[in-house]
């Protein structure tokens, strides 16, 4: 169980990364561009994550996941104007997610705790928010996508570059190892 809290860990950091490798490759006023107006622009996607972050996150073994105090209707309202405010709610959600599961135990993993009143082990509330944020973090990358068009740097294995980087991921020794560590 350590082992998977770990790799937990290492994954909520990989999808923070993500959106931080988005948001320093996007100029910081189309930090607010969206498609459409049905659509979210990543501001709003970050106090989205943020707010659920901080709901889920606080008092995590102890309350239910959907605070009373959360207004998540407000997350779709983007007051953010500047990146540097982006950046700080961004990294609000994130420092009480990690602060949350860096006190973690395994012997916490078999608890039970409660989102809107469902009970879910505590390894279920885990995989089901990672989910939720890779499916927004995937979200920024593809506005990020649009907005950087052909100026885009790849985030994992560039266009055309999948067989050198098989090539070099084979030629090493088979090990055990988070995917992550070597990125």
């Amino acid at each position: 169980m350590n082992d998977y809290l770990q790799s937990i860990i290492k994954q909520f950091n990989y999808y923070k990364s993500l959106g931080e490798k988005t948001f320093h490759q996007i100029p910081d006023e189309k930090l607010f561009w969206k498609p459409n107006n049905e659509s979210n622009n990543m501001a709003i996607i970050v106090k989205h994550i943020s707010g659920n972050m901080l709901s889920r996150w606080t008092d995590f073994l102890t309350s239910d996941g959907e605070k009373e105090w959360r207004d998540r209707e407000d997350e779709f309202n983007n007051d953010i104007s500047t990146k540097e405010d982006l950046l700080l709610t961004w990294e609000k959600g994130w420092t009480c997610l990690f602060d949350s599961l860096n006190s973690l135990t395994s012997e916490d993993l078999s608890k039970e705790i409660y989102i809107r009143n469902m009970g879910h082990s505590v390894t279920e509330a885990i995989n089901r928010q990672l989910s939720h944020y890779a499916y927004h973090i995937g979200q920024i990358v593809f506005l990020g996508k649009l907005i950087s068009n052909e100026n885009w740097e790849s985030l994992s294995i560039p266009k055309g570059d999948s067989t050198i980087y098989n090539k070099e991921k084979f030629n090493k020794p088979k090990r055990k190892e988070h995917f992550t560590d070597d990125l």
